[in-house]
């Protein structure tokens, strides 16, 4: 890793230094981190995951995300927030995602939820990306300028909370805004960085 953040791959493809060499997390670095996603099932898997991400790292997640995806129907949330406790139960024996009760349930709710606030919004697109920065800020040059947190992810987190949401905080919703393209914190420098619009 040089001292900007970027690795330099076998394809002589600068990346951002977190997507190491691992082919899986290389493809989500170039093909999905970033770019802006409008689909209401994709921003909620999104968020759900975050939230199983809370503690671990991400690539465990990712190395999961099929088993999650067959697990928890496609994250249609209006499904899964019929989810009842034998279904929880069954969930809880599944060793293909990650088998932690509060986070499960908090799936669960938060499905609740995001019906309740596509209905008012009219989407959870509309909704989650309302809180998109209203200026852009500078490319970061390097890793020790990308922050884990910011007024607008401060912003989202408490009002999701306000609404009932769980395993939602500040880092998980920038997490969230950074991976669904509502900020572009691919390093400059990074072969990603000026495909995305801004």
């Amino acid at each position: 890793m040089c001292n900007k953040g970027l690795i330099t791959g076998n394809d002589n493809k600068a990346r951002c230094f977190w997507c190491g060499d691992d082919p899986i997390y290389m493809n989500y670095h170039d093909k999905e981190w970033g770019r802006p996603v409008y689909d209401d099932t994709r921003l909620f898997e999104k968020i759900c995951l975050e939230g199983f991400q809370s503690g671990l790292s991400w690539i465990t997640i990712l190395r999961k995300r099929e088993n999650f995806r067959e697990a928890f129907n496609g994250f249609d949330f209006t499904k899964v927030a019929n989810y009842d406790n034998v279904y929880i139960d069954k969930l809880l024996n599944n060793d293909g995602i990650i088998r932690h009760r509060g986070k499960i349930e908090a799936t669960i709710n938060n499905a609740q939820r995001a019906i309740d606030l596509a209905e008012e919004k009219g989407s959870l697109s509309s909704y989650f990306w309302s809180f998109k920065p209203k200026k852009s800020t500078a490319q970061p040059e390097s890793a020790a300028q990308i922050q884990s947190k910011t007024e607008e992810s401060i912003a989202l987190s408490k009002d999701l909370k306000k609404r009932g949401w769980k395993f939602i905080g500040p880092t998980t919703t920038y997490a969230f805004m950074q991976a669904m393209g509502m900020v572009n914190d691919h390093i400059k420098g990074c072969h990603v960085q000026p495909l995305i619009n801004r």
